[in-house]
């Protein structure tokens, strides 16, 4: 049974499990959110109440319904523990500004809260009657007050104000909740293992739980030492300024005692500066050596050398209590050691289930501590094209294949007609009683490199008709290719934009962040992480099977939670264009895929394929240019050792790039150096 979307916060008596049953299985058949509480999540312990056996069961656009277990009808503690609530309740509402939308309790204590006795509530009709709702003003009104007590906290700012008239505008202003798998992660206490796991799509909320996760732990725990790490110093530095952000967002009283409780920094760092990442930091710390990102130690290697000299110690202190690790993907296996070698309790990793197809471990992640299979942000229809072009699964061979249960585990529903599979999502909860059927949730569009700009133009213009409130930040547009073109694209369509719709924009590539008013252009190093209503992909050359830059383009698609447009060159992917068309057009149209399954032999011919792709990759860097070396015999020592530089310089910041891209850079480089 899938109980992702259910969440029970409160120890269960023999006698009320029947009740709890109930609920758990009402959520599963009807894919609904249920709560079941005693106190406000995520509030530091202060809401504490002297009456144990009242529950508080919590449905989207329902009531809140309090319900007393003991089956009393006058019962002076439950009375007591309603008001308390109640007031506790207005309490929140007035720290996050909720009031300026919902008024004093005593304008909604009465429509929106309901009191009942377990003895009351023989089935779920019983529930739902009690609690049903007249209109969509108290369904929404309703919906503010789980918000505060599941701890989600929205932006009322943003989400408040007058009713929205376009779907742009709803979307925007939908109130988001937490799922059951979500709750359970940021509130569930004293872990039975070292380190926990996380696998999620993209768009599934690992960062912004990662954020709940520490705010907790920071929170609760008051003299711990936490450390948030990520793979590169751009994401570093965007957390550097998104955790306060995000701490002042929730009222966080307690002041951030940087780099004495509470450290972020990228996973390796500079000699001799501690501060400047996890592994100079435990190199520091435990005086062992530090060895710099070079032309012959790949970080694997520095790491593995780390835990060899840590366990030549008599004893080894832990030097931070909690360390969360974001995209863990990224990380080789000894880091991830390392990290735990050095944590007192506990290691929180959250990494992309998608990320790890490739390596073949898609498995694993099922029986990952947290799996989040369901995306809250990306529209199912593009999730499903983003990995129908990730994976080939329109092509003859397909270049990845998913088994049933690794299906399952990304959130799919499997099944077989006529010899063909079928696989569908559920509905996106962001877009509940939204009427899309006018949108397109992919585009793919064709076009000459020459167009490129007037296509583009040509969506924007799209967008904006049908879209009347679209902004500047709305708007993304990111190509694939790290090539000098696309830079001299990115110039030309900053300054046209700003002409045209007298619109700031903003190259991520050189900001490295996005602006909350300007159109975001980038290259596809910058764009991991962040998600617009409306993103542009480009593609100039010819889409082939390298399964990197195929896990480079789903990326790029599902940073979309309205429409992706995908714009590819049709002189060099006519055939990509034939089929991958067809498939967006029965995509949008039905909201399913229904494919050809590979046969046992083309599967593990393609399996066989992604291991070889997978051990080049991992080749270290060292070997991948000295092979390039033996192409250039007349290659100097000098310009050889200036190469070594740039490419290790290269490589740090773009973790992702694959051999063939490395390759082609070293290729360049010695053109320019040695004039060939």
């Amino acid at each position: 049974m899938d109980n992702s979307l259910f969440y029970c916060g409160i120890s269960v008596a023999n006698e009320h499990k029947s009740f709890i049953d109930m609920l758990k299985v009402h959520s599963n058949q009807t894919s609904t959110q249920i709560y079941i509480i005693n106190t406000p999540l995520g509030t530091e312990n202060s809401y504490q109440y002297n009456y144990e056996d009242a529950v508080i069961v919590l449905i989207p656009k329902h009531k809140i319904c309090i319900i007393d277990l003991k089956n009393n009808e006058k019962n002076p503690q439950f009375e007591d523990f309603c008001e308390d609530f109640i007031e506790d309740l207005g309490y929140l509402s007035d720290k996050y500004s909720y009031r300026k939308e919902l008024g004093r309790p005593r304008a909604w204590k009465d429509l929106l809260i309901t009191q009942t006795s377990i003895s009351n509530i023989k089935n779920i009709n019983d529930l739902l009657s009690v609690t049903d709702l007249p209109n969509d003003i108290l369904k929404r009104n309703a919906n503010y007050l789980i918000s505060l007590l599941t701890g989600s906290i929205n932006d009322i700012s943003r989400i408040g104000g007058s009713h929205p008239n376009t779907i742009l505008d709803e979307v925007k202003k939908k109130i988001i909740l937490f799922d059951g798998d979500q709750s359970r992660f940021i509130y569930s206490d004293n872990p039975s293992k070292k380190r926990v796991l996380i696998q999620g799509l993209a768009g599934t909320g690992k960062t912004e739980l990662l954020l709940h996760k520490l705010k907790d732990l920071y929170i609760k725990n008051k003299n711990s030492k936490i450390v948030f790490t990520c793979f590169n110093k751009i994401l570093a530095q965007s957390m550097n300024k998104r955790i306060p952000e995000f701490f002042n967002f929730m009222k966080v009283e307690e002041q951030i005692k940087w780099n004495e409780r509470l450290w972020v920094m990228h996973s390796w760092g500079s000699r001799g500066q501690a501060n400047t990442g996890v592994y100079s930091y435990i190199c520091t710390n435990y005086n062992i050596n530090f060895h710099p990102y070079s032309y012959t130690w790949s970080f694997d290697r520095a790491c593995s050398e780390a835990i060899s000299e840590l366990r030549e110690q008599e004893y080894i202190e832990p030097c931070f209590d909690y360390m969360l690790i974001d995209e863990s993907q990224d990380f080789p296996q000894n880091f991830l050691e390392l990290c735990e070698i050095v944590t007192k309790n506990v290691v929180y990793t959250a990494g992309d289930i998608f990320q790890d197809i490739y390596d073949r471990t898609i498995i694993k992640s099922v029986s990952s501590d947290y799996l989040l299979n369901k995306c809250y942000r990306t529209d199912p229809k593009t999730l499903m094209f983003a990995h129908a072009v990730g994976m080939g699964l329109y092509e003859i061979p397909v270049i990845r294949w998913l088994e049933d249960e690794e299906w399952i585990s990304c959130g799919y529903k499997v099944s077989r007609i006529n010899n063909k599979i079928k696989l569908s999502r559920t509905p996106l909860i962001r877009f509940e009683d939204l009427d899309t059927s006018q949108i397109k949730s992919i585009e793919l569009i064709g076009s000459n490199r020459d167009n490129f700009v007037d296509k583009i133009f040509e969506i924007i213009d799209d967008i904006r008709a049908n879209h009347p409130t679209v902004q500047a930040s709305d708007i993304a547009i990111v190509f694939l290719e790290n090539e000098n073109s696309n830079y001299q694209l990115a110039d030309i369509l900053s300054i046209e934009i700003a002409t045209r719709y007298r619109w700031p924009a903003i190259k991520g590539y050189e900001a490295k962040n996005k602006s909350e008013n300007a159109l975001f252009i980038s290259n596809r190093n910058n764009i991991k992480g962040l998600e617009f209503p409306f993103v542009i992909s480009i593609a100039n050359k010819k889409i082939d099977d390298d399964i990197f830059s195929r896990n480079t383009i789903y990326m790029m698609l599902t940073r979309s939670f309205i429409t992706s447009y995908f714009l590819v060159n049709n002189k060099t992917n006519s055939d990509f264009i034939e089929k991958y068309s067809k498939a967006a057009d029965h995509i949008n149209k039905n909201g399913f895929m229904f494919l050809r399954e590979p046969s046992k032999e083309e599967k593990d011919q393609q399996n066989q394929k992604i291991s070889i792709a997978v051990t080049q990759k991992q080749r270290p860097i060292k070997d991948i240019i000295e092979e390039v070396f033996t192409e250039y015999p007349s290659l100097s020592s000098k310009n050889k050792a200036n190469i070594r530089n740039s490419v290790m310089t290269m490589v740090e910041e773009n973790n992702h790039m694959s051999e063939k891209e490395i390759q082609s850079r070293i290729r360049k480089l010695i053109i320019v150096l040695n004039g060939d």
